[in-house]
């Protein structure tokens, strides 16, 4: 062979295997949760992120049943599979009609409707842990079990629209296949008595999609549609999945901190991840090794003495070795995030006890930040929101509302059990979004990008909460109608389109009212009572004569 035919043959040599690093290497670092491995049908048991609550397992839970539905069976087992799938419906068979089929309402029904008589027992279809219980807007309440199939795919169930009193555990309970968990209501969005009932793949508040659940019933596989993976070392595969902390939006924090800010938001129901992270946006903006010019350290800026102060849940400091590297320290990623949480569920836990013995007044989460901030006596002292002293309304209060209204950042569409953007233009997301609000009262200056406040909303309190939740978080529109004028671009009313914002009640400054266009001549709108005995809401009503739109998506 002539020098020229090897040089030839080096170079291909050299182009086949930069070839064969790209198809095999590549793929593999750009998506890590990609081919995640399974380690066998004994360990699907879910680990703590952050702990069980005290005294559960999954043989308390199973004790502790109120009833158990004698549906269970340990068939039918998938033909690929590597074990039984364990499986129950979620209600007793004969108790119950499917009153709406998964797609219905142009593909917006992302679940079944399961009518029943008010107080039907309602049944966990698998095991699992429980990673919401109680409100949600929606679904007036509901309750979310994260679990792990034989093949090793995460998945969430989704329960929907019991009473109050209807929801029968707890966040970071341990549940089993057929364990009674609740009990058929109406409360939400609702016509009358039914469940209305999801299956998640890949986890509900961790990137999950839903799918029809009667077949997955029925012995159908758990598909693999993204979301997260349970069995995977890399923490962004496995995004809080089984824990609270799911309900962190993904990529708002640095990434490596997402994991500790997940598995803080677990420690207890009253703290959430997305308040942690504002919080943590707030103390020190995600930055390592400041020191206030009070002295306080870290990426939650403790003062020494909290930090090694005893927590009264435990006995031990608030900040400890959470990142097991053999030493507790504010400076540890880990260890001041995991502190931040412990020290915020304390401080929660004693807020809502003071509430309840009428010692303070207020919301307990503003509260909760309150006294993290200029400590739990002034909150005592002050009987609510701290007052006594000029910090109190410099810094304290700016302090609680600047993270209150960043916290919706932080937090995963959809996961207070309302609207989560699907396919379809921005318009159409904004008017889905709005349908979710119908019936909400009327509150003057309530609401906003987190939803109703005060129990309510107004009408840019409503706007703002629907064009943040279709934008996934992206969009924030300023508080009052004058504000919102201001945002998007103008439409002629010839051209409107579902979503498109409607004013109207033009004076000097501009519009006074705000709505959203639904087609039609019809938009969406939080109104005011007509009298003392109309509290008004949000429902849907003619556009008016003035109306301009706006296009903000």
């Amino acid at each position: 062979m002539t020098a020229r035919g090897v040089l030839w043959t080096a170079l291909g040599a050299v182009i086949g295997l930069i070839a064969l690093v790209l198809v095999v290497v590549l793929p593999a670092v750009e998506d890590p949760c990609e081919d995640a491995s399974v380690l066998g049908p004994s360990q699907t048991a879910l680990p703590p992120l952050g702990g069980d609550a005290p005294g559960d397992s999954p043989a308390a839970a199973e004790s502790t049943a109120a009833q158990a539905n004698p549906s269970v069976t340990g068939t039918p087992s998938l033909a690929a599979g590597i074990g039984p799938i364990r499986r129950t419906l979620p209600m007793a068979a004969g108790t119950f009609t499917i009153s709406d089929t998964f797609g219905s309402r142009n593909g917006g029904h992302r679940g079944v409707d399961m009518a029943a008589s008010d107080g039907t027992p309602i049944f966990s279809v698998a095991d699992g842990r429980v990673v919401a219980a109680g409100p949600a807007s929606g679904f007036g309440n509901w309750i979310v079990v994260d679990s792990v199939d034989t093949n090793g795919r995460s998945y969430s169930a989704v329960y929907g629209h019991m009473w109050d009193h209807g929801v029968l555990v707890r966040v970071g309970q341990s549940v089993r296949a057929g364990q009674q968990i609740g009990a058929v209501g109406s409360a939400g969005e609702s016509s009358g008595p039914h469940l209305h009932f999801e299956i998640v793949p890949g986890g509900r508040f961790t990137g999950g999609r839903q799918i029809d659940p009667l077949p997955w019933l029925d012995g159908a596989p758990t598909p693999d549609l993204g979301g997260a993976q349970w069995y995977s070392a890399d923490p962004r595969c496995q995004r809080g999945f089984g824990s609270a902390g799911g309900a962190l939006a993904a990529g708002k924090v640095p990434q490596e901190l997402e994991i500790w800010y997940r598995r803080a938001g677990s420690l207890c129901p009253q703290i959430t991840s997305s308040l942690l992270a504002a919080q943590g946006r707030q103390e020190s903006g995600f930055r390592r090794g400041l020191t206030s010019p009070a002295g306080a350290q870290g990426l939650a800026q403790f003062l020494p003495g909290t930090a090694a102060a005893t927590n009264p849940d435990d006995g031990r400091p608030y900040v400890i070795d959470a990142d097991g590297n053999g030493v507790a320290s504010v400076w540890d990623d880990g260890d001041a995030i995991i502190g931040q949480g412990r020290y915020m569920c304390a401080i929660a836990r004693k807020v809502t006890q003071w509430v309840a013995e009428g010692r303070v007044q207020g919301d307990v989460t503003a509260l909760t930040l309150a006294a993290y901030n200029a400590g739990e006596g002034a909150v005592l002292a002050s009987g609510g929101m701290p007052n006594q002293y000029a910090a109190h309304y410099s810094e304290t209060r700016p302090y609680v509302a600047n993270i209150l209204a960043m916290e919706p950042q932080y937090r995963a569409p959809g996961s207070t059990g309302r609207f989560s953007p699907q396919e379809g233009s921005g318009g159409e997301q904004i008017l889905e979004a709005a349908h979710d609000w119908l019936g909400t009262p009327y509150v003057w200056g309530g609401g906003g990008p987190q939803g109703p406040t005060g129990g309510g909303m107004d009408g840019p309190g409503l706007t703002a909460a629907a064009v943040f939740a279709a934008s996934s978080g992206a969009v924030t529109l300023p508080r009052t109608a004058e504000q919102q004028w201001e945002a998007g671009d103008e439409v002629p009313r010839s051209k409107a389109q579902p979503g498109d914002l409607v004013f109207s009640s033009f004076g000097p400054r501009g519009p006074a009212e705000v709505g959203i266009y639904a087609g039609d001549g019809r938009m969406i709108q939080s109104v005011p009572g007509s009298d003392a005995r109309s509290g008004g809401g949000v429902i849907e009503v003619a556009v008016p004569g003035d109306a301009r739109l706006r296009r903000v998506l």
